[in-house]
């Protein structure tokens, strides 16, 4: 009767992205519970590249929608706030009581108020950059040092009760910037269908021969390089001010 007909349903393709995430999230903490710590962490990265694939292909297929943006949050909290929390606290934070757990409870308290912010600024935000570190960066953080931890052979039984401590600092801090006022490059910007010089090329492959060697140790300094980033680049932009 001349009325619009809006087609009822979810868009699949994106939200198939956005399982993958929540599945890799979900196994990287039975895996914890079993002691699989470095499956555990490997998971994580998989649900990164999920995470980073599901709003790429829902802007570049033209399928983004309000519930497939609730859909990620959702899983982004599971993926990144509950797990890496979860592997950690099983891997070593567990033995040192109430520090280790209310440790744990400030990163996942912190992811969520991060995601909670960052739903709030989608449409104002400058998409060039995040406001704190992303919610992906700061679980893979957490979960390298795990696994660099777990490939040195420290476990929860042996591992220096020191060490313990000093990881439990480490994911607060952690925490704490991701909902800290720092400015993080977004590498949104970057486009993948447009031509570079050959010498990217080289430098991609080095990069990945350069992991290749001690995979978590690699992307453990690699990532907390971009975590220091941010309060780096607040710096440099007041000082210029």
């Amino acid at each position: 009767n001349g009325r619009t007909v809006r087609r009822q349903g979810v868009y699949l393709l994106p939200n198939l992205f956005t399982t993958g995430a929540l599945f890799s999230g979900f196994y990287a903490i039975i895996a914890a519970m079993r002691g699989d710590f470095e499956p555990a962490a490997i998971a994580i990265f998989f649900a990164m590249a999920f995470d980073t694939l599901d709003g790429r292909v829902a802007r570049l297929t033209n399928t983004s929608s309000k519930f497939g943006a609730e859909d990620d949050s959702l899983s982004d909290m599971v993926s990144f706030g509950l797990a890496p929390a979860l592997v950690v606290f099983s891997w070593g934070l567990g033995e040192l009581g109430k520090f280790g757990w209310s440790a744990a409870f400030i990163y996942v308290a912190c992811a969520a108020l991060r995601l909670a912010r960052f739903n709030t600024q989608i449409d104002t935000a400058d998409k060039n950059y995040f406001t704190g570190l992303a919610s992906p960066s700061a679980a893979v953080i957490v979960v390298s040092a795990v696994w660099v931890c777990s490939d040195l052979g420290w476990t929860s039984s042996d591992l220096p009760r020191e060490l313990g401590y000093v990881l439990g600092v480490l994911i607060a801090v952690i925490g704490f910037m991701m909902i800290a006022n720092f400015p993080y490059y977004s590498f949104k910007g970057i486009d993948f269908s447009g031509r570079v010089p050959f010498v990217v090329m080289i430098l991609v492959v080095f990069v990945f021969g350069l992991v290749t060697l001690d995979p978590p140790l690699v992307l453990l300094i690699a990532f907390l390089g971009y975590a220091i980033s941010g309060p780096v680049m607040l710096v440099v932009k007041r000082s210029r001010s």
